[in-house]
């Protein structure tokens, strides 16, 4: 008897067990078959065909600036600054007078020893007419010469004295922000003001040995900067390539010359370099709105008929190859052909298969350089 309520026990439990299971599994069937039953009303997009564009063959580097010529002009001789010439920030010429030290001095001295420079050339001019007459012997004419020469040489060392103490623009130039007063003791070596040729600049930058071949003296370079408003590039050369390939690194560095009238840019300042080569290369391009991003891989969606009387289009999901991009295009090196229309904009929102209806009136414009309307 024990035995069978047992039995019947487990019998019952697995009735329920039963019904339960084939409840769950109906209600799951029917949830699934509702949800093929139901269709996603179409999306709204935009198209774009795929086509080749000829772009510029570049090799990209990044640099910094630097002045043709840029020097801090600094004191030859300890002295008292007695005038201030210029005005910190504004463009000089060569030859501009910047500092004037003390020179009471050696002023005064300049005057005595051009007083016995004009002594002694009196003094020869007398001895080589008594000469003439045989008054004076020839070893008078001799010492005359020489004194003469002993007091010239003399003026010109005061005269040495007074231009290290008169400081001046070496070259044409912008300054800098003056490090010297009025009336200040300034000693040998200090720095009085910066002064840079901005007009043209130097960037040096370094390319792998492996593009060294690629690149001339010549070839057009176009720079770029954070620092610079947006879409504004110089067009500079190269003008020089290092003889010798840097030993840790394995890159050379090139220097390019850039012209910069306005000085915008500036010495020290972070840029972006593109050597530009002479041949440009073929690629298939997309907008870079079209592609669907992610770790695994990156993908497109493209633009299909759809399959029997009702007609309509929906998307295949078609995972891509990416390269480089340029402007609001990115290159396609494999996944998709030319000519076949990809959506343009909106592509997170959509999945694989699902209907679209295509507006294009609302499709942004595209282009390689695009120019911000608030830029």
């Amino acid at each position: 008897m024990k035995r069978k309520a047992i039995l019947f026990s487990v019998a019952g439990i697995l009735v329920v067990v039963g019904l339960l299971a084939g409840t769950k599994v109906l209600q799951i069937s029917t949830l699934i078959a509702q949800k093929k039953a139901v269709t996603l009303p179409p999306e709204m997009v935009t198209t774009f065909q795929a086509k080749e564009q000829q772009w510029e063959s570049l090799v990209t580097a990044v640099g910094s600036l630097e002045a043709v010529q840029g020097v801090t002009i600094t004191a030859e001789v300890t002295g008292k600054v007695t005038a201030l010439a210029f005005e910190p920030g504004t463009r000089v010429n060569a030859g501009d007078l910047l500092v004037q030290q003390d020179i009471a001095a050696e002023t005064a001295q300049l005057r005595a020893a051009e007083a016995a420079v004009e002594l002694a050339r009196l003094t020869l001019t007398r001895s080589q007419k008594m000469l003439a007459t045989r008054v004076v012997p020839e070893a008078n004419l001799d010492n005359a010469e020489a004194t003469l020469k002993q007091a010239q040489a003399q003026a010109d060392t005061i005269r040495a004295a007074i231009a290290k103490k008169t400081i001046r623009a070496p070259f044409d130039g912008r300054l800098g922000i003056r490090q010297v007063n009025l009336g200040q003791i300034i000693k040998e070596g200090q720095a009085i003001v910066s002064l840079q040729a901005l007009d043209p600049i130097y960037a040096n930058f370094l390319v792998p040995q492996q593009q060294l071949p690629l690149i001339r003296l010549g070839y057009p370079v176009r720079l770029t900067s954070d620092g610079l408003p947006p879409g504004e590039a110089f067009i500079g050369k190269i003008t020089a390539i290092n003889p010798e390939v840097d030993a840790a690194s394995r890159n050379i560095r090139l220097q390019a010359t850039i012209t910069n009238r306005d000085e915008v840019l500036r010495p020290g300042m972070f840029v972006q370099l593109a050597v530009i080569l002479p041949e440009s290369k073929p690629v298939l391009t997309v907008p870079a709105t079209a592609v669907l991003y992610a770790p695994y891989s990156d993908s497109v969606f493209l633009i299909e008929e759809t399959k029997g009387a009702t007609g309509g289009k929906k998307v295949r999901q078609q995972f891509v190859r990416l390269g480089e991009r340029r402007g609001d295009f990115v290159a396609v090196t494999s996944g998709i052909r030319p000519g076949e229309s990809v959506v343009s904009t909106g592509v997170f929102k959509l999945r694989n298969g699902q209907s679209v209806v295509i507006d294009n009136t609302l499709a942004p414009e595209f282009n390689l350089a695009p120019q911000p309307k608030d830029s």
